[in-house]
């Protein structure tokens, strides 16, 4: 009898361990609503040979250090997620700047400038071709959430 009831208690702690585990895989209900839009965007660079764990964290702590420094809140906050730190998500810290999904567009376009910007598009003459999210890609991101924080959520996968 305290066979059956221990391998019941085994049982249920595995099965609500595997179900946490899933429903933790998405991040929605935790960080971000559910995601009720997604798009597909075929990048035009290929993941970089370094790309790593360590080099999509260093990038997300660099962004966040970058906003810490402004003489304001920060706007929005970017982390990553996944066992290799695939998932980018940026999630808005007011009730402003991610108000649409059009003013987090308008923001996705200001970090495509900010990444144009950079030695690393310039030096390789792509500064007029790849986006942010080509940047993304090469970092090794397989996909983007963007969201509110709180009614809505945009899903963007890199291929």
């Amino acid at each position: 009898m305290k066979r059956i009831a221990l391998a019941a208690v085994c049982a249920a702690l595995v099965f609500s361990g595997a179900v946490r585990a899933a429903s933790a895989e998405s991040h929605e209900g935790y960080y971000f609503p559910q995601v009720g839009s997604t798009e597909d965007y075929v990048a035009r660079a290929t993941v970089l040979p370094e790309a790593s764990r360590a080099l999509r964290l260093g990038f997300v702590s660099e962004m966040t250090r970058q906003q810490l420094a402004l003489n304001y809140p920060p706007q929005y906050a970017v982390f990553a997620k996944g066992d290799e730190a695939e998932k980018l998500i940026v999630v808005a810290l007011n009730d402003e700047i991610f108000r649409t999904l059009f003013r987090a567009r308008g923001v996705l376009a200001q970090l495509t400038a900010q990444a144009r910007a950079t030695p690393f598009f310039k030096d390789r003459n792509v500064d007029d071709v790849f986006t942010f999210f080509d940047l993304l890609k090469l970092m090794g991101f397989a996909q983007l959430t963007i969201s509110d924080g709180q009614t809505w959520a945009h899903r963007v996968e890199f291929k």
